[in-house]
């Protein structure tokens, strides 16, 4: 449809992960908008895709390789072809990418932040040259979409973020979805009942912090650990150490998760910090009731629908209990609490009932309003080619 305004959405790739699922959501539930846009997709890597995108969305394949140089040059050609009239990207690095990509074109550029950034890119000697890009690219987009209140608090306390320039957008759950896929046949059938938990093994989902208090709880559950990474050994190694090993299945990463996810007792979520926690609503969604920390950002405007910062202690929701940062005691201590009977029940009811605020149709409305409001207003001030050397540096998620 050549009047169709053309909007490309960018994203470092469609392998297994959180924002990759949640892009991919978001484009499901865009049919209302096909009529009126063009919609395209840019992926940055080549990578095996572990999701599916509706075929009315222009896909096109870059290969960066996982690096912020190639992403940025690539993605400014496959642009500089399509002369979009607006772009949103996810992740940081397509986010820096997109600021690069857009530079010079008079066009409105929106970026969607997946993760707390602070605690994401870290505090070490090379975090400092990524954070000096986030400060430089993110405020000058048209708008900046983040997954909670607590990374709009971020961005605005740590890297110069107009609040006027932010909204918080919740991660869609695709119901529906989460229904079909979680009557299936499980891919891994633990030899009990169990606990479950999911994420990529990396520190800041601190599940050293689970296998210690799954330890001290000493419950008659296994202990389900969904998700790939580079702790994996270090993992294993603890749960020998704590004498737990026979009582924990890691299978690695699981195509359809929500087939253990519907049929675990709890969902467990010890993670120091969270963008959004979408595998949190999304074992809500199962009817399955949660332990989670209190960590930045998300869990406690989800659970106990209030900022972090108002909560000081653990406390007991209606769908579980919300417990301190690192804290073994506490999260021992709930996890006891919410298998118990009656109220394991009763959280799964409230579980499912508080996730259904956080539906696909929603989300894609809110989304496409920020996209049409961009393409109304004059664009925001773009990065300037000149300022390459600030934009060559080493971000790589």
């Amino acid at each position: 449809m050549p009047n169709n305004k053309r909007i490309v959405f960018a994203i470092n790739s469609l392998a297994g992960g959180g924002a990759e699922r949640v892009l991919t959501t978001l484009l499901g539930g865009s049919a209302p908008w096909r009529n009126r846009y063009d919609i395209h997709l840019a992926l940055l890597d080549d990578e095996e895709r572990a999701y599916q995108v509706p075929d009315w969305v222009q896909v096109h394949q870059l290969d960066a390789g996982h690096k912020l140089l190639p992403s940025l040059t690539q993605l400014r050609g496959l642009l500089g072809r399509l002369q979009p009239d607006a772009t949103l990207s996810f992740l940081t690095r397509a986010n820096v990418a997109n600021a690069w990509a857009m530079a010079g074109r008079g066009k409105p550029w929106l970026i969607s932040e997946r993760v707390n950034t602070s605690a994401h890119l870290g505090s070490n000697v090379s975090a400092h040259a990524a954070r000096a890009m986030v400060r430089f690219a993110y405020p000058r987009a048209a708008h900046v979409i983040a997954v909670s209140e607590g990374v709009v608090d971020d961005l605005a306390d740590n890297f110069g973020v107009r609040r006027a320039r932010m909204s918080a957008i919740a991660n869609p759950v695709d119901h529906d979805a989460i229904v079909r896929l979680a009557a299936e046949e499980p891919a891994f059938v633990p030899a009990g009942p169990y606990i479950v938990a999911a994420g990529r093994l990396v520190p800041n989902k601190n599940f050293a912090l689970l296998l210690r208090a799954y330890a001290r709880a000493d419950l008659s559950e296994r202990l389900l650990i969904l998700g790939e990474g580079p702790e994996r050994t270090a993992l294993a190694t603890l749960a020998a150490s704590l004498g737990i090993a026979d009582r924990i299945d890691m299978p690695g990463f699981i195509a359809n998760p929500y087939a253990l996810l519907a049929r675990a007792r709890a969902y467990a979520m010890p993670s120091n910090a969270e963008g959004f926690p979408n595998g949190l609503v999304e074992a809500m969604a199962c009817g399955v009731p949660v332990v989670a920390t209190n960590c930045a950002s998300g869990p406690s405007e989800i659970l106990a629908r209030s900022p972090r910062h108002a909560i000081n202690a653990g406390i007991d929701v209606e769908a579980g209990a919300l417990v301190p940062t690192d804290d073994v005691n506490a999260f021992a201590a709930a996890l006891r609490r919410v298998l118990s009977e009656p109220r394991r029940t009763a959280c799964g009811a409230a579980a499912r009932a508080r996730s259904l605020d956080y539906g696909v149709e929603r989300a894609a409305t809110n989304y496409w309003d920020r996209i049409e409001a961009a393409l109304a207003a004059p664009p925001a001030p773009a990065p300037s080619l000149n300022d390459n050397v600030r934009l060559r540096q080493g971000v790589t998620s």
